[in-house]
C-alpha cells in the first residue's frame, strides 16, 4: 500500500474536471447535477477509489486511532484469540477496534469494507485472502495498512501474517498413513467461500498423491450446506456406516471432529481402532481434558498480536511482507 493521504473529494473533482461542489452534490443530491457531469464524477470515484468520509469535522488529527476488521465468521471460537490478541495488543497503543463479519460471503465483504473506509480507520484487516475484483481494487487504491491474516497467500495485498494452511493439512494426512491408515476421508467444506479449508483439503490431496493412495472427500464441498458439529455427525450417519472401509478421517476443524467422535461413540463405532479422527484449531474441547483430539495447533493470539505490530509498524512488516508463525500437529488419542 502507498503512503500519504487518503483519496480527498478534491482529488475527485480534479481528475473529473469539476469543482468540489459538484462532487458533494453528486454523493448528496445527484438529482441536481447534469448527467454528463454525474457520469465523469462516478467515474472518477471509481477509478480512484474514494470513499466519502463519514467522520469530516469530528477529528483534530489525520489519524482516526482506530483499525477495522472484516472477519468471516464470529459464529464460533475459529478467530476469538486472534482477536483478543489484536484488540488488547492495539489497546495498550492508544487504539481501538471496529470489527465486522462477511459469514464467508464476499459480496458481503465490498460493503463491509465501504462501511469501515468511511470511518477512515488507520488500517484494515482481513481474515479472507479472497477477494472480488472490486475489493481488491479498493484496498490497492486506500493508502493505509492492509493485513490478511490467518492464510500466507502467494501475492499479499499488502502484509500477511499466518501459516500454510496446506502444509498444515499435508502434514496431518502424512501423519495419518504413518499411523497405518489405508482409507483416509477429507470431511470439510473445501468450497470457493471456504480459502483456507480448500487450502487444508489440497494439502491432504497432496499427502494421499504421494503414496499412490486416492482421495476420499465428503461431502460434495460445492453444495453441502452443513458445517460444524453437525457436518461430523451426518458424516457417521450417511459415509461411515456405508464405507466401513474408511478407516481414517482427517476433519477441517475441531467442531467438526467434535460431532464425528460424538456420533461415533453413539453408534459403537471404537476410536481410535475402528476410525482415527483428527481435527484443526487446538482449541479447548480439544485437549486431553476434553475429548483428546488429534489436531493442528493454530497460535491465534500470537497472530493477532503480530497483526497488530504489522499495523502499528507498517514498514518493519513490509521489509518481510509475509510474516509466518508456523503451526503445531499434537498427537492425541484420537489417531
Amino acid at each position: 500500500m502507498g503512503k500519504g493521504k487518503w483519496v480527498t473529494m478534491k482529488d475527485v473533482a480534479d481528475f473529473a474536471n469539476v469543482g468540489t461542489i459538484t462532487v458533494s452534490r453528486v454523493l448528496r443530491t445527484p438529482d441536481k447535477v447534469s448527467e454528463t457531469k454525474r457520469k465523469r464524477v462516478q467515474e472518477a470515484i471509481k477509478e480512484l477509489g474514494y470513499v466519502p468520509d463519514n467522520t469530516a469535522g469530528a477529528l483534530s488529527s489525520s489519524k482516526s486511532r482506530v483499525f477495522g476488521a472484516i472477519v468471516s465468521t464470529v459464529n464460533d471460537s475459529v478467530f476469538a484469540q486472534t482477536l483478543d490478541g489484536l484488540s488488547s495488543t492495539l489497546r495498550m497503543a492508544g487504539y481501538e477496534l471496529l470489527l465486522t463479519s462477511t459469514n464467508y460471503d464476499p459480496d458481503v465483504e465490498e460493503d463491509a469494507l465501504l462501511a469501515l473506509l468511511a470511518r477512515r480507520p488507520d488500517g484494515i484487516v482481513l481474515t479472507s485472502t479472497t477477494h472480488t475484483s472490486a475489493v481488491t481494487k479498493l484496498l490497492k487504491s486506500v493508502r493505509i495498512p492492509v493485513v490478511e491474516i490467518w492464510q500466507l497467500p502467494s501475492a499479499p495485498l499488502d502484509i500477511a501474517v499466518g501459516f500454510s494452511n496446506f502444509q498444515a493439512g499435508y502434514d496431518m494426512a502424512r501423519h495419518l498413513i504413518d499411523e497405518g491408515r489405508k482409507n483416509i476421508a477429507f470431511l470439510g467444506v473445501g468450497g470457493a467461500q471456504d480459502e483456507r479449508g480448500r487450502r487444508r483439503r489440497d494439502g491432504y490431496i497432496n499427502a494421499l498423491s504421494d503414496v499412490g493412495k486416492e482421495p476420499i472427500m465428503w461431502p460434495d464441498c460445492e453444495q453441502s450446506s452443513l458445517y460444524g458439529i453437525e457436518l461430523g455427525v451426518a458424516f457417521i450417519e450417511r459415509c461411515f456406516i456405508t464405507d466401513p472401509m474408511i478407516d481414517a478421517v482427517m476433519c477441517v476443524s475441531d467442531q467438526v471432529a467434535l460431532g464425528v467422535l460424538c456420533e461415533a461413540r453413539r453408534c459403537g463405532v471404537k476410536v481410535p481402532e475402528d476410525l482415527a479422527i483428527s481435527g484443526f484449531g487446538g482449541f479447548e474441547l480439544a485437549k486431553p481434558s476434553g475429548i483428546d483430539l488429534t489436531t493442528i495447533a493454530v497460535p491465534g493470539k500470537e497472530i493477532g498480536i503480530a497483526t497488530a505490530k504489522a499495523l502499528l509498524d507498517p514498514e518493519t512488516a513490509r521489509d518481510k511482507k509475509v510474516i509466518d508463525l508456523g503451526f503445531t500437529l499434537i498427537k492425541r488419542g484420537t489417531t
